[in-house]
């Protein structure tokens, strides 16, 4: 089957012919012709026009065409319903219908601007959509980077919701077992974050905020890791010779001046003044 459209594709019209390769006829063969000569150069091809206000598969609705392929031809795959309003957003520049649409489009108007010939760019702008698939099909609940302290502090979350039907006063098991993987994590950085740990238990933060303090001396998650960070960086303090830069990246801080900062607002003292003013061994 022939089908064209108009020159210069960036989404949709890279997007609906890897459909069509991919789940509707794998022997497609495309054209991208200027806007004007769409209409007339299909009737000499013999080809079906897409992605153009004239022709049968076009936008529709607040939806791409894209979208109109997946419902004329009644894919049913999840992972293509999961590509669409990705796509979706691109093409749209609505980049509020999936967060994935603004680096689609920044990916796609790249390549645009890097291949000037048609046929190389759709070439090209195949992979980018086999690698999404895989993404939606394989790896759409991965993320790129989960420390192991994340993890065991997931788990240790999950394990409590799922098999506790109320809050007690008393410290339970989770909150016990949970203290001893912070403090066994303390030679970490410590870069837990409570948006993904929220994300992670598919609950609101503020839920999770609430449930951690407690039982962590009515500390939240912020402030009790905070707490920590501050021991921390007094022992690296006392007892390494550590630069002040290099001990706020092993406790976690942004820079220097942001663990100057914390660190004199909890002690009274900078980091330097507190090393200096430290008994001598």
């Amino acid at each position: 089957m022939k089908w064209i459209t108009r020159e210069r594709p960036k989404i949709d019209r890279i997007a609906c012919p890897w459909l069509i390769l991919r789940f509707i006829d794998p022997h497609a063969q495309f054209y991208f012709v200027p806007y004007e000569e769409v209409i007339t150069q299909a009737r000499e091809l013999e080809a079906t026009p897409f992605d153009i206000p004239e022709a049968e598969f076009t936008h529709f609705e607040d939806r791409c065409t894209f979208d109109y392929f997946l419902q004329k031809y009644q894919l049913k795959d999840p992972a293509l319903h999961l590509m669409a309003p990705i796509v979706r957003g691109a093409d749209t520049d609505d980049h509020s219908i999936a967060s994935q649409a603004a680096g689609l489009w920044a990916i796609s108007a790249g390549l645009a601007y890097n291949i000037t010939n048609d046929e190389e760019l759709l070439e090209k702008g195949l992979l980018i959509y086999d690698a999404l698939y895989s993404w939606a099909r394989h790896l759409s609940k991965e993320k790129h980077t989960q420390s192991p302290t994340e993890k065991l502090f997931l788990q240790v979350f999950n394990s409590y919701l799922k098999g506790k039907s109320g809050a007690t006063t008393k410290m339970p098991a989770w909150a016990s077992e949970l203290k001893e993987i912070i403090q066994d994590q303390i030679d970490t950085n410590l870069s837990l974050s409570l948006k993904e740990i929220a994300q992670g238990l598919d609950i609101h933060p503020t839920y999770v905020s609430r449930e951690f303090s407690k039982y962590f001396q009515n500390l939240s998650f912020g402030e009790y890791i905070r707490k920590l960070r501050i021991e921390k960086a007094s022992d690296l303090l006392e007892n390494t010779p550590h630069s002040l830069a290099e001990i706020a990246y092993l406790t976690g801080f942004s820079d220097q001046s942001h663990f100057s900062r914390i660190f004199k607002k909890h002690t009274g003292k900078s980091p330097a003044e507190y090393r200096k003013n430290l008994p001598k061994k």
